[in-house]
């Protein structure tokens, strides 16, 4: 009897196989994307525009921080609750309502006439991006092989970088010949437009002829009571390391992003401009990383589905190494290779951990365990990695503060190794329970 190790999820325990077109499968992965471009570049346009926000308006620092932070505040007290209704109420038409919420708030603020409505403009851009990371990965492994998983997940993730800088750059080109509002404007039309096509092409008949308009097939719903499902987010081990593995490395990116730019400012003595656009690079790099992780997550799990956490223990060590070595060394070209080295595999575990969280829970709330990997990933890497950072450097000077950052990748290391200790065990047991006795039999002996 051999353990079911296959790059494929257990029975029951992940989605079905796809039921679409390879052409299509990756058409809805390229309107996904976009989707994906359209929301953090609406999230950045505001970063680009406070300079002429600040003078327009007279705005003080903390009141412009507070236009960017409740974007934030929403995306991460919604992502969850937004993420179960999606799973219930149908994904595609959660995914398009979403879309058509953050653009049309996007174009509020282009029009807004002060500090008011610009904040409850942002609020909406919030409320609507809250959940299209966790349920658009969702829709998107729903139409690929399962051995994509790590790949796909990796570019999803990795996307939100892009869609970062390309915003900001986008945005300040805009706003410098146009004007601030037609930088809103522009970003918000283009959301829309995306909507509409995503709207008109991706349907859950087209997805799947068997899946009911939740986007869940009729069977698995009327068999899978919201408890119990929800009873399994949380059920094996090795679903939770995923989560607390996947947030504890996630700490190294958002310390990065934070404050490289304070960093090549203060220690290579980079004008703020020059400091932001090599940061940009760096922030290039971890998403570009993501999807690299993935796709080696991939490849060494095509025989064996565990190599993919073998593959997030090793980035996770790896960063550790180079981190360290990068903000122990002198400035210079050497410590910039390091740095690159270190920030390329510092994101590169999200693409394997989201893939084990697909295999380890049902497909019918896959996007609410995408919802709970966004939300450990945000409590526990991306919001505390610049503020604890910051906080050290208060002590120890920010290099200090640098050089202690890269320990949090050992204990994400470890949590990845409970995680791959359990993970056989934990297969067989979630396809013992979805199975029925006849087939059950027959996945485990084969």
């Amino acid at each position: 009897m051999s353990l079911p190790t296959t790059a494929d999820p257990a029975p029951g325990t992940g989605s079905p196989a796809p039921a679409v077109s390879r052409r299509y499968a990756w058409t809805v992965f390229a309107l996904s994307f976009g989707l994906l471009l359209s929301d953090y570049m609406s999230r950045q346009v505001l970063n680009a525009v406070f300079p002429l926000l600040k003078a327009d308006w007279g705005l003080t620092d903390a009141k412009l921080g507070s236009l960017s932070g409740i974007v934030a505040l929403a995306v991460g007290v919604l992502t969850f609750p937004m993420s179960l209704l999606a799973d219930r109420w149908g994904r595609v038409r959660s995914l398009v309502l979403a879309a058509v919420a953050w653009s049309v708030a996007t174009l509020a603020c282009a029009v807004a006439a002060g500090y008011g409505q610009m904040f409850l403009g942002r609020l909406f851009v919030g409320i609507g991006e809250a959940a299209y990371g966790s349920v658009g990965i969702a829709l998107v492994l729903s139409v690929f092989p399962a051995r994509l998983r790590a790949t796909l997940s990796g570019a999803f993730m990795g996307g939100g970088s892009f869609g970062s800088v390309l915003g900001v750059a986008l945005s300040g080109v805009i706003a410098q010949h146009f004007g601030w509002r037609w930088a809103f404007g522009i970003m918000g039309f283009f959301g829309l437009a995306l909507a509409t096509t995503f709207a008109v092409v991706v349907t859950e008949k087209r997805l799947d002829p068997r899946r009911d308009a939740t986007g869940n097939r009729r069977e698995e719903r009327a068999k899978a009571p919201l408890r119990d499902l929800l009873a399994q987010l949380f059920s094996s081990v090795s679903v939770v390391s995923a989560y607390v593995g996947s947030g504890l490395q996630l700490f190294l990116p958002g310390a990065l992003l934070a404050w490289l730019p304070s960093f090549f400012n203060r220690y290579y003595h980079m004008p703020t401009a020059e400091a932001g656009v090599v940061a940009a690079l760096f922030a290039l790099l971890i998403g570009i990383g993501m999807i690299l992780g993935g796709v080696v997550a991939d490849r060494a799990g095509r025989t064996l589905a565990i190599r993919k956490w073998t593959t997030a223990i090793i980035c996770s060590l790896l960063s550790l190494v180079l981190l360290s070595a990068a903000f122990g060394a002198p400035t210079g070209p050497a410590q910039m290779v390091l740095l690159a080295a270190g920030a390329l595999v510092s994101g590169a575990t999200a693409g394997p951990a989201a893939a084990m969280v697909a295999n380890l829970t049902p497909g019918a709330i896959s996007g609410t365990a995408f919802g709970t990997l966004t939300l450990a990933n945000s409590l526990l890497g991306l919001a505390p990695g610049s503020a604890v950072t910051g906080m050290a450097a208060d002590h120890v000077g920010l290099l200090g503060a640098l050089r202690l950052m890269p320990l949090i990748a050992m204990a994400a290391a470890l949590a990845f190794a409970v995680g791959r200790r359990h993970y056989d065990r934990d297969i067989l047991r979630l396809a013992a329970r979805a199975t029925p006795a006849a087939t059950r039999t027959k996945a485990v002996t084969t």
